[in-house]
């Protein structure tokens, strides 16, 4: 987003313009951002054999899919719902890896019908698959380092408490079950968490994983998961991809001498390749004026951006109509009959019934985390790509909120 002699403007489109359009509230996405992030991680690993599996969880919109896809990325998937979905955008079974958390085994098994990369990560699945599949189907293991990483307990994924993955210390028992069924394990994952600054973290967390690996001799890939953060605010402090590929990347090459053969290097970034490139457009309902706050409420909520309440994540909001006002305080909040403040005591060009205010780095875990909460419709989805805005979801309708209701005898 850039402000051209006072105009707020994506790929040369005023978005005012794009709000009047097709309406507010409405989540919009920079197409050449989300490539260019993708871009940027290629750069910085290119010293070895790299795959992206791009976290799909973060924004898995159909046409935000193709277009990785046709950018080269593959995509990392939770569910076997975000499987077929990919599938859907023309992704084959082998592009997509498939780490569910804490699912039943059936869907485990539709995976395999898929000819998705499995990977496990309790010893109860590893198991159950032993037993089916035994050698005649790899999978990978997702790996718990007991590290803690990330920007607060409930993003950190790697840490001794943590529900995700095979802890370090039951190795023995993995090699007991993977010689009992004789089980290929193909790769080995460790994802520790999101929004890590300090390449360390991943230099310790490929520690583990090259002592681990030296134990399974039919090893495709190493993936190291990311948590790669990027900047929510003016001088944030973000991971240096290139440092990391640097550093990471020459450690990986002395493992693979080691290890006897080259292996494929993986990461599954999610937030770093869609956050920056999102925004959520909203309109000024109501400025209301208390003796202690200046409330700005807009027509949307938690509903529609549940990140600022669930996670106290920071969104910088810019008002895009009224760029050259003197700046006043107002805290930002939504229409939902729930505390859901958007961003408290923030400096806005002076706000005014009507405007146009633009919620940043709205790419990842805005519209996928979205909800119906007080019967209220989630916003529509455009892309902007060769400075043309497309449409690629439409906006809920009542028809939307009824469509999978029955009527009771009464």
């Amino acid at each position: 987003m850039e402000l051209i002699n006072g105009i707020y403007k994506v790929q040369g489109l005023t978005l005012t313009e794009i709000a009047k359009e097709f309406g507010t509230p409405l989540y919009l996405y920079d197409g050449n951002k989300i490539v260019s992030q993708l871009q940027n991680l290629k750069n910085a690993f290119s010293e070895n054999p790299l795959k992206v599996k791009y976290a799909m969880k973060a924004l898995s919109n159909i046409s935000i899919l193709k277009l990785l896809k046709k950018h080269g990325a593959g995509v990392d998937a939770v569910s076997i719902y975000e499987a077929q979905l990919a599938m859907r955008a023309g992704f084959i079974g082998e592009e997509i890896q498939f780490t569910p958390n804490g699912v039943d085994f059936s869907e485990v098994e539709a995976g395999v019908d898929l000819g998705l990369c499995i990977n496990l990560d309790n010893l109860s699945a590893l198991e159950k698959f032993g037993k089916k599949y035994g050698s005649t189907y790899p999978c990978g293991l997702r790996l718990n380092p007991h590290i803690m990483a990330g920007g607060n307990l409930k993003i950190s994924t790697g840490h001794s408490n943590s529900k995700f993955g095979i802890s370090v210390q039951q190795v023995p028992e993995i090699l007991q079950l993977v010689n009992q069924y004789k089980i290929i394990i193909s790769g080995l994952h460790i994802h520790t968490g999101s929004e890590i600054t300090d390449s360390d973290v991943y230099l310790k967390m490929a520690e583990i994983l090259f002592g681990v690996a030296k134990d399974f001799p039919h090893l495709k890939f190493i993936d190291f998961g990311s948590g790669f953060k990027v900047a929510y605010k003016e001088a944030d402090a973000v991971t240096n991809v290139q440092d990391l590929g640097l550093k990471l990347g020459k450690k990986f090459k002395e493992f693979c001498q080691s290890y006897g053969r080259q292996l494929e290097f993986w990461i599954e970034p999610g937030k770093y390749v869609v956050s920056e490139a999102g925004y959520l457009l909203v309109k000024v309902n109501v400025v209301k004026a208390t003796p202690s706050v200046t409330f700005v409420g807009v027509d949307t909520g938690l509903n529609h951006l549940l990140r600022p309440m669930m996670y106290d994540a920071y969104h910088e909001i810019v008002n895009l109509t009224n760029p050259d006002f003197p700046q006043k305080v107002y805290t930002v909040v939504g229409n939902i009959c729930e505390t859901d403040t958007i961003g408290a005591d923030r400096k806005l060009n002076e706000v005014r019934e009507g405007d146009i205010l633009a919620i940043k780095n709205a790419g990842a875990y805005g519209y996928s985390m979205s909800s119906n909460y007080n019967s209220r419709m989630r916003p529509p989805e455009v892309l902007i790509w060769n400075s043309k805005a497309q449409l690629i979801r439409k906006r809920e309708t009542l028809d939307d909120l009824l469509r999978n209701q029955l009527v009771a005898e009464i």
